[in-house]
């Protein structure tokens, strides 16, 4: 069954003359920000002119990259922008949109490999370590909030009881700071 406002799958975007995207699946106006984020979900839109039915979805995409870019979350290098540049008018150039299509097609593919490589080469790393003394002194300054009428805390794990005595908590807390100034003289030197 095809849903209303898609054709083959794919959700119609009307622009009108005024700038404004009206979704033809929900029936509501649309910000650029919401078809950045519908690309983000991996849903499939076209993007036409509401007069003359033209697609205009390559530079519709082209200003949400632009819009991006602006926003301070550059992503394309000025060299690789340069380049791209370069590369109108050049007899390769038919060839280049493929080429930039297939290679982000396999780093996308690659791309949880790649997560897993990069966690796991911190995973026994002096990073990993202090990562874990933070959470164990978040845990400690936590506790050390809790009601001391035993009253559960509220997050806590079910039959955590609170710290038995605020001095006993900064005593802890001392001691764990010791432990992680320790080891960042020992990292730097």
């Amino acid at each position: 069954m095809k849903k209303q406002g898609t054709v083959d799958g794919l959700v119609v975007i009307k622009k009108y003359a005024n700038r404004r995207l009206y979704n033809t699946e929900t029936s509501s106006y649309i910000t650029l920000e919401h078809l950045a984020t519908m690309t983000r979900e991996g849903r499939d839109f076209k993007v036409v002119d509401a007069k003359t039915d033209e697609d205009i979805t390559h530079n519709v995409l082209t200003q949400i990259i632009m819009e991006e870019e602006s926003r301070g979350e550059t992503m394309l290098p000025v060299n690789f922008l340069r380049q791209l540049i370069s590369m109108y008018g050049d007899s390769m150039q038919k060839m280049v949109p493929g080429y930039l299509e297939a290679s982000m097609d396999s780093f996308r593919r690659n791309q949880e490999q790649f997560k897993s490589a990069v966690e796991g080469a911190f995973a026994h790393s002096p990073f990993a370590d202090i990562a874990k003394r933070n959470i164990a002194m978040f845990d400690v300054a936590a506790q050390a909030f809790a009601p001391a009428n035993g009253a559960a805390v509220p997050g806590a794990a079910p039959g955590t009881k609170p710290a038995a005595s605020k001095d006993d908590e900064i005593a802890a807390l001392r001691s764990e700071l010791a432990n992680l100034q320790d080891k960042v003289e020992k990292l730097g030197s």
